[in-house]
């Protein structure tokens, strides 16, 4: 009989019994994975490690609470056509993960405990930076999302989360970025517009997506077995962008608070699961108005400060939603996304972003575990900001694009991706994928660039 049924028609009451019975359900589940992976050895292709279980060591620590992690990305990128400059080259960036999870329910008998503590490495060069975008303004989208935030070593996770309420409370303080739990999204595609948590790419000057972690506090809680509803506060402090900052836990430099709200609600259609987010921020930290002065004229003609706004915020939403299966198998089969942003048009470059996309898994019964995934995303500059660029040109008589004083106007960039994702191994993903980018930077003199990428995913 199915461990499910046999949980419902148990005389198992109440919510406390039914969280051991929970508990013992898993126990016979792990014991039953460990017999199935304790004797993978280093390469074996049914692993999720390249180095196996270590006989069998890996999986005993699991059990016993511990579980440890050493994850690579790296990510290819090809000017193939276009861009600001069609000498073609190729560029590498890459991402080295070290991180370990303790269940101290397991290990210090804390009810519904855990840490996690991850440390990263970034290295490498970015397709972006000098071949597909100009310059003088920079760009919206990136290429390889895995560069950026300083190429280098950093204290990405270290939390403490409880959970209370027979686990409808949930509370998680400690170094952690606003998107592992806020505006969330999976990070398959290679191209920035369509990875992770999108308000962190528009408006990153406040809102700090992985590698970076601040000091935080996020609390979570349960209307509903479907739904839950979360608030944040996060410390805003320039400085833990810093390269050489990237294990700084002193609040030295902090500028104010980031606090997010989002209600979350993840339905099951046919059985088929889906995630709806909708979600608001607000920053307390001062914010330079991105055209006027404290006169309401153009600071850049008038020479100037710029105007001071107490406070920045924007909202955004965002859907997952498988829509297909193959067969009973819920692993396959099509998914649809979308996620989009506003953001305070009297601070912010980027007023808006919508992308949309999908994700079919297992397309071809030999090949039930890869994945191939198309998107499309548009990037909205905000008209202000382009009036500043174009104000700033004025004031120092520069109108000719060729000038390297001039200073491009930005309107709206245009992004879309196609990858295949071969599943070669359950630890080695590698996906082969081709890039479109429209203006890049929003900038119209520069020409539509193709890319080609490889991103490899992999777990030691």
């Amino acid at each position: 009989m199915p461990y499910l049924q046999i949980f419902r028609d148990s005389a198992v009451s109440t919510p406390a019994a039914r969280r051991k019975t929970l508990n013992l359900i898993g126990g016979f589940t792990a014991l039953g994975l460990a017999n199935c992976v304790q004797a993978a050895a280093a390469f074996d292709s049914q692993s999720p490690w390249m180095l196996g279980d270590w006989n069998g060591t890996r999986t005993e620590l699991a059990q016993k609470g511990y579980d440890f992690k050493l994850d690579y990305t790296g990510e290819m990128g090809s000017n193939l056509h276009g861009g600001y400059d069609d000498d073609r080259t190729a560029r590498y960036s890459d991402q080295f993960g070290l991180g370990t999870h303790l269940d101290l329910q397991k290990i210090l008998g804390w009810d519904d405990a855990e840490f996690q503590l991850t440390i990263t490495k970034r290295s490498g060069n970015n397709i972006s930076n000098d071949r597909i975008n100009d310059p003088r303004v920079g760009g919206f989208t990136s290429a390889q999302e895995v560069w950026g935030r300083g190429q280098t070593t950093r204290l990405t996770q270290m939390w403490y989360q409880q959970k209370f309420l027979d686990q409808k409370l949930d509370i998680k303080a400690g170094r952690f970025g606003e998107g592992e739990d806020f505006n969330s999204f999976p990070c398959d595609f290679q191209n920035l517009a369509f990875c992770g948590s999108q308000v962190g790419n528009w408006a990153g000057g406040i809102w700090y997506n992985w590698p970076v972690s601040q000091w935080a506090l996020r609390v979570k809680y349960h209307l509903s077995p479907e739904v839950y509803a979360q608030i944040g506060a996060y410390e805003q402090n320039p400085s833990n962008l810093d390269k050489d900052n990237g294990f700084k836990l002193s609040g030295s430099g902090t500028q104010g608070t980031v606090v997010p709200v989002e209600l979350v609600w993840t339905p099951k259609s046919n059985g088929l699961p889906g995630e709806y987010r909708a979600g608001y921020y607000y920053s307390s930290a001062k914010a330079s108005d991105v055209y006027k002065d404290s006169n309401g004229q153009s600071a850049a003609l008038s020479g100037e400060a710029y105007r001071s706004s107490s406070s920045k915020h924007g909202v955004w939403l965002g859907i997952q939603q498988q829509v297909s299966s193959v067969a009973s198998d819920n692993s396959r089969g099509l998914s649809l996304f979308a996620n989009g942003t506003m953001h305070d048009k009297k601070t912010n470059a980027i007023d808006n972003y919508v992308q949309a996309g999908l994700v079919y898994k297992g397309l071809f019964d030999a090949r039930a575990k890869d994945d191939i995934g198309f998107a499309m995303a548009r990037v909205h500059v905000n008209p202000a900001y382009r009036k500043n660029a174009e104000a700033s040109n004025q004031a120092r008589a520069v109108f000719d694009y060729d000038n390297p004083a001039y200073l491009p106007p930005q309107d709206t960039e245009y992004s879309a991706e196609l990858y295949y994702g071969v599943h070669l191994t359950n630890w080695l993903t590698v996906r082969p994928n081709l890039q479109y980018i429209r203006h890049p930077g929003g900038v119209n003199e520069v020409d539509d660039a193709l890319i080609g990428g490889i991103k490899v995913q992999s777990s030691f």
